[in-house]
């Protein structure tokens, strides 16, 4: 099965290696990459078609064919906020396509020094082989292919 996961939401992406979060860095939840997103209110989209099986303010996983979950998590230690600053655009259980909007948010808004805005999109419980990530360190629109899982 090959699949297509596409952007959330604009910015520059980065290397999973990169990521300001240990569990992330390290590929603990799955492979994936990081985007630091364009200031101003922004739609964070789904990345994948599927069903939106978890949807907090701040973290969203769409399940593809009931088998690949999708995590998409939306700032670092953004948790913290309780959803001050997210608005949900979905809910848990519905059925989603690639590009459906799902939360809102600025990232602009996140000004405590232990939280960061970037954007992570992780494939969960995969190996790192499994992907196809083109490149990193390059901006990128939303809707635009991130990498494949093969």
């Amino acid at each position: 099965m090959m699949l297509e996961v596409l952007a959330p939401c604009p910015g520059h992406v980065i290397a999973m290696s990169e990521v300001d979060d240990p569990v992330f860095s390290v590929g603990a939840v799955g492979p994936g990459v990081g985007i630091e997103p364009r200031p101003g209110q922004t739609a964070v989209v789904s990345p994948v078609d599927g069903v939106l099986i978890k949807l907090s303010p701040h973290a969203f996983i769409v399940l593809v064919d009931d088998e690949i979950g999708v995590l998409v998590h939306i700032g670092i230690n953004t948790v913290r906020l309780d959803g001050e600053g997210f608005e949900l655009l979905a809910a848990e259980g519905d059925r989603v396509e690639a590009g459906t909007p799902v939360v809102s948010w600025d990232p602009g808004s996140i000004t405590d020094p232990d939280m960061r805005d970037t954007v992570i999109v992780a494939v969960m419980d995969q190996e790192p082989d499994s992907l196809r990530i083109d490149e990193v360190n390059h901006d990128v629109d939303a809707g635009r292919v991130l990498f494949r899982l093969v």
